[in-house]
C-alpha cells in the first residue's frame, strides 16, 4: 500500500505555471535595429518612456545618434553592430528589402541574443496593402534561418508608429501577439510588452505561425484606410493583467 500512495504521488503533475507570471525585465538593454525608421522610433520611444535602458541602431552612426537625441530619455545611438554588441535584447525593425541583409551582416553580435522580429512582408498596389511569403514561411522564420546561433522571436507586428511616437498619448490599448519556441524568451517578450502602459503580450504560438500574424497588418491597413483609425487589436476571454 505505500508502494502505491508513494508512486501514486510521484505521477502527479506539477501545478500550471500561471501565464502572466512574468519576469522583471526593468533591468534589461534593448537594442533597436531600424530604430530611426517610424516604427523603431516609436518603440524606442515608448519603451524608454517606460524605463527601459534602449539603444537605437542604424546603418551610420551618426543618423542613429540624431534620432536618439531627438527622442531624448536616456535614448543612446549607434551604428547596428555596435548596437547588437551592447543590447540583451534586440528588436528588428528594418524595412522588409532590408531584412535579411541587415541580419546576415550581424550574424556574430546577435549570436546568444535574444531576436525579436517584428518586422511585416507587404507588398502595395493600387488595390493596397497585401501580404507577402517569404521562402522560409515568414520573416520570423528568415531571421531564425540567418541566425543560428541566435534565440528568435517575432512580436510588436500591429503597433501604429503614429501612435507609438505621439507623446501625448500616455497608454495604447492594444495586445501583442508573441510567438516563439521558448517560453522563457516569450514570457521575457511578453514582459517588456507589459512594460509600455495599455498594452499587454499575449502568447500566440511558435514560429510557425508566424505569417498569419505577419499578413494580419494588411487587413490592419484596410481598416485604418477606411474608418480613419489606428487600429489595433484586443484578444477576448483572456482573464490576467
Amino acid at each position: 500500500m505505500t508502494d502505491s500512495v508513494s508512486t501514486t504521488s510521484e505521477t502527479k503533475k506539477a501545478p500550471a505555471k500561471d501565464p502572466w507570471e512574468l519576469p522583471d525585465v526593468s533591468g534589461l538593454v534593448v537594442g533597436v535595429l531600424g530604430g530611426t525608421g517610424d516604427q523603431g522610433r516609436g518603440l524606442a520611444y515608448r519603451l524608454a518612456r517606460a524605463g527601459q535602458k534602449v539603444i537605437i541602431g542604424s546603418r551610420a552612426a551618426e543618423r542613429a545618434e540624431h534620432a536618439a537625441r531627438e527622442l531624448g530619455l536616456g535614448i543612446e545611438g549607434a551604428e547596428n553592430a555596435e548596437c547588437a554588441r551592447r543590447s540583451d535584447v534586440v528588436i528588428v525593425a528594418v524595412p522588409w528589402d532590408g531584412h535579411a541583409k541587415t541580419l546576415e551582416s550581424l550574424r556574430a553580435e546577435l549570436a546568444g541574443k535574444l531576436v525579436v522580429d517584428c518586422v511585416n512582408p507587404l507588398g502595395f498596389d493600387k488595390k493596397g496593402a497585401f501580404a507577402l511569403k517569404p521562402e522560409e514561411g515568414s520573416a520570423a522564420e528568415q531571421a531564425a534561418a540567418l541566425l543560428p546561433d541566435s534565440r528568435v522571436a517575432a512580436a510588436f507586428h500591429h503597433l501604429s508608429a503614429v501612435l507609438l511616437q505621439d507623446e501625448s498619448i500616455e497608454e495604447i490599448d492594444t495586445d501583442v501577439m508573441v510567438l516563439g519556441e521558448n517560453r522563457a524568451d516569450t514570457d521575457l517578450v511578453q514582459a517588456l510588452a507589459a512594460r509600455i502602459p495599455g498594452m499587454r503580450g499575449v502568447f500566440a504560438g511558435r514560429l510557425r505561425n508566424a505569417h498569419q500574424v505577419e499578413s494580419l497588418v494588411a487587413n490592419l491597413i484596410s481598416v485604418n484606410r477606411r474608418y480613419k483609425a489606428y487600429a489595433g487589436l484586443r484578444v477576448t476571454d483572456i482573464r490576467g493583467r
